[in-house]
């Protein structure tokens, strides 16, 4: 059976519209590689996708601009003369404004004042004190954000120095650090609530000949006693 005729109108799905574009530019690079090969044709494609994306083929014997200056050079305009006046002429505009802004910051200076008239002076002045109004502001507020800052630092820093006072006190009134509350037991605290093995007491005679006996190889000064 023959092939039915596609009807030629915009594929509305978009898959299958970005489907159909990639398969015929396939086949449209294709038939421009063999019309190069087969009749050494200069053969230049450029082709932009629906959703931007550039694609572009070219014969592998020359380059863009060589095949764009054959172009011209066969229907005679000048596609870069235009192009490169463009660009003179925005190339002039940007050196005027940058040279009408270097003397603005000369004159905000103090120099290049003589070619003012008494107008031009008064603005100047105005437009001086209008930024020296924002640099004001603004380093009002950055120094405002530093003390703001620093306080808060402060304040951190008493609150753990306040805590530490407190942890200091009530160690001082517990010299036992909470082991026994309430009037407890130490036996029962340690584990012996039945009265087991006592503690044993550990004390440090005094004695003025201490070093020598620990230089000498004598004994050692401690003691120990049992309790009750």
């Amino acid at each position: 059976m023959a092939r039915g005729k596609i009807q030629i109108k915009k594929i509305e799905n978009q898959t299958n519209r970005q489907v159909t574009y990639s398969k015929r530019r396939n086949g449209l690079f294709k038939k421009a590689n063999e019309l190069t090969v087969l009749c050494d044709a200069k053969v230049s494609i450029v082709m932009i996708s629906s959703t931007g994306k550039l694609h572009e083929f070219i014969s592998p014997s020359i380059t863009t601009k060589q095949l764009f200056d054959l172009y011209q050079k066969t229907i005679g305009v000048d596609i870069w003369t235009t192009h490169y006046e463009k660009m003179q002429e925005q190339l002039r505009k940007l050196k005027d404004v940058n040279r009408n802004l270097r003397k603005e910051i000369r004159q905000r200076m103090g120099e290049s004042l003589n070619d003012l008239n008494y107008e031009q002076l008064e603005e100047l002045m105005e437009n001086v004190d209008n930024s020296l109004k924002l640099i004001r502001e603004r380093k009002f507020k950055v120094i405002g954000n530093q003390i703001e800052t620093y306080r808060k630092k402060v304040r951190n820093v008493e609150e753990i120095n306040r805590n530490l006072l407190l942890e200091f006190d009530a160690r001082q009134e517990d010299p036992y650090g909470g082991l026994v509350e309430h009037d407890g037991d130490y036996n029962s605290v340690l584990g012996f609530p039945t009265g087991g093995p006592r503690i044993l007491d550990l004390r440090l005679q005094p004695n003025n000949n201490y070093h020598n006996h620990l230089h000498s190889g004598g004994g050692s000064d401690i003691t120990t006693f049992a309790l009750g």
